[in-house]
């Protein structure tokens, strides 16, 4: 149960036996979940051989679409309707169905509200690349032979600097490519100057660039 589904006046059952930090942050937790307008969870089926997507919703059908096309930062139905397919097919291994990782990947989307569709797609990449670190990490510590020891190692590595790049990628596509620098103390004795850029020492004296 998420704390948006907790009812205002179920909230002293939740808080019993919490001492006051406890409660604080309980409080604090239940708030934000009931702040949040998120789209509906993800609901996979498989009719006849094919993945089907539901959405579990109690709004009508438009404002369920709407709210979901908000999360991926699109007002395209059509790239909505891919994105979702492809999160849809992270949870789908075969004739199991794995909802929960479908829905991590969807929840990673809604953490980094993209702004448009590129943002939404490196989100997804991001959830996915992380649930495959995950993955590996797991096998990682149950290797039998140095063999697997030394691929497990590799993917994983490989694995954890790509979402490290994406991050970066993520950074540098919504400041623009562009790094703010900010001076925040500038001393003077007396009688000198304040020298205000780079400064690069050379063999024989000081250069100001």
């Amino acid at each position: 149960m998420g704390g948006a589904d907790i009812k205002p006046e179920q909230d002293e059952a939740v808080f019993d036996g919490l001492t006051e930090a406890e409660r604080e942050k309980v409080k604090q937790t239940l708030a934000k979940a009931r702040a949040r307008t998120n789209g509906p969870p993800m609901g996979l089926k498989m009719e006849d051989g094919v993945l089907n997507v539901l959405h579990r919703a109690s709004h009508n059908e438009a404002a369920t679409g709407l709210l979901l096309m908000a999360d991926l930062g699109t007002a395209d139905p059509h790239f909505h309707a891919g994105v979702t397919g492809q999160v849809a097919t992270l949870g789908s291994h075969g004739k199991k169905l794995d909802e929960v990782n479908s829905n991590f990947v969807l929840s990673v989307v809604r953490a980094v509200e993209p702004r448009d569709e590129l943002e939404a797609m490196l989100a997804v990449q991001m959830g996915a690349i992380h649930a495959a670190t995950m993955m590996m990490a797991r096998k990682f510590n149950h290797v039998d032979t140095i063999p697997q020891q030394d691929a497990a190692e590799r993917a994983l590595n490989k694995l954890a600097r790509t979402y490290a790049m994406q991050m970066e990628a993520l950074k540098r596509y919504r400041t623009g490519g562009q790094q703010k620098v900010t001076v925040e103390h500038v001393t003077v004795n007396a009688g000198g100057q304040a020298i205000v850029g780079a400064v690069a020492h050379g063999v024989g004296g000081q250069h100001e660039k």
